[in-house]
């Protein structure tokens, strides 16, 4: 047997008006998830515990079957992990978004535009924080260029018990009530601000306002953590496997759990990404030995933050055309029994911008133990009325993996 996960990051939201008050997964045509859907298990899983932090980091921590609660240090030391950044048992990680923020009022009169710099290229944004490495580091703070707009600071005997907001969460409104808050704060808050100066002069960011494009004008401090200490996946359920991302905080969970890494030519965190090269590369591993292979995708997030209905939309009809379909077509062709699992990580609401802690809808296949589903589609209201439930998002994985509850 083959284990394969979908994960749609972001997937799940709410009804919208302009999608004649259906949500993105409802509206999109699937018609190869709907198959799986009529022969399998729909349910709701909630993988954001209680008391924690709607972020991909947690979300997809539970998804991977590894309790939050217990194994949970924070976001950025899993990106410094897939960068290949050495972290010391005294380093303090944080992630270093570089965000778009109105220009022309003092620092803390700004407001939040845009997370992502308009999703600045990796190749501007790296030039950027190479500069702003050498005007902003000390001798215990450093910065590391990551994939487009996320990168990495970490502090040397840092501080940790911060209170910090993730950029995302706060688009349209002005950066003054969510500047860092705790000891030391003031120093961070001071890169922040002299990194505004710095930025709104470089050639790079005069370029991108002459194009139309967001500037990189500010860093932005978010997601501190340390060094991560995760069991191993292999010796946990007895299966090799490997993870397919482009994000640097999917990656290094899998590295920091044991699985293999793999990289596909044009993978992008957005809607604009080798969809059916993932889904080869899913492929190649299985057929070279490996038993469960973790496929995410991060575009139904990223048109979530950034209000692209027509996106987010699009975004699921790509993941069910190629990725779905075509792992299906080929292991069916193969003849191989297999068992895929499709979800979200968490919602990310179009109308909201940021993610919620919502339960998220849950669908497990299986080639040769097909259901008949009479429901017969997969959505976010079909999965709650089947009332299979997972309180812990964790305990799902040995359901797919085990079938225990």
């Amino acid at each position: 047997m083959k284990y394969i996960v979908v994960l749609g990051d972001g997937m799940a939201d709410y009804p919208m008006k302009e999608l004649n008050n259906k949500t993105p997964i409802q509206y999109a045509s699937t018609p190869a998830i709907d198959y799986m859907a009529k022969h399998g298990i729909i349910g709701m899983v909630k993988t954001v515990p209680e008391g924690m932090p709607p972020g991909s980091d947690t979300a997809n921590m539970a998804v991977f079957g590894y309790d939050p609660f217990v194994y949970y240090s924070g976001r950025s030391p899993f990106e410094a992990a897939s960068m290949g950044v050495p972290m010391l048992d005294t380093d303090i990680t944080f992630r270093c978004n570089l965000v778009t923020l109105s220009e022309g009022e003092p620092y803390a009169e700004k407001i939040m535009l845009d997370h992502s710099a308009g999703e600045i290229t990796t190749e501007e944004s790296a030039e950027l924080i190479r500069a702003l490495s050498e005007y902003l580091s000390t001798e215990a703070i450093k910065f590391y260029p990551g994939i487009s707009y996320r990168h990495l600071m970490i502090w040397d005997n840092g501080p940790y018990e911060w209170k910090l907001t993730p950029p995302h969460d706060i688009l349209g409104k002005k950066v003054k009530d969510y500047m860092p808050k705790g000891l030391n704060s003031e120093v961070i808050e001071e890169m922040t601000k002299k990194s505004s100066q710095f930025l709104s002069q470089h050639d790079i960011n005069k370029k991108r306002v002459a194009k139309g494009l967001n500037p990189a004008n500010s860093i932005w401090i978010w997601g501190e953590g340390k060094r991560p200490l995760l069991s191993n996946f292999n010796e946990k359920y007895n299966l090799k496997g490997s993870v397919i991302s482009a994000v640097d905080l999917i990656k290094g969970i899998g590295l920091c759990a044991g699985l293999d890494i793999i990289d596909v030519e044009g993978a992008t965190g957005n809607i604009n990404t080798n969809y059916i090269g993932k889904a080869k590369a899913a492929m190649a591993e299985l057929a070279k030995g490996n038993d469960f292979v973790y496929i995410h995708v991060e575009a139904p997030d990223e048109c979530g933050h950034r209000y692209e209905i027509e996106n987010k939309y699009k975004a699921i009809e790509y993941i069910d055309n190629k990725i779905v379909k075509v792992i299906k077509e080929e292991m069916d062709r193969l003849g191989e029994d297999y068992k895929m699992i499709i979800l979200p990580d968490h919602p990310t609401p179009l109308s909201l911008r940021t993610h919620t802690s919502d339960p998220v809808p849950f669908l497990i296949y299986q080639s040769n133990d097909e259901k008949d589903n009479p429901n017969g589609c997969y959505d976010e209201f079909v999965a709650k009325d089947t009332g299979l439930y997972f309180p812990e998002g964790y305990k799902l994985m040995d359901y797919f993996l085990k079938g225990i509850r």
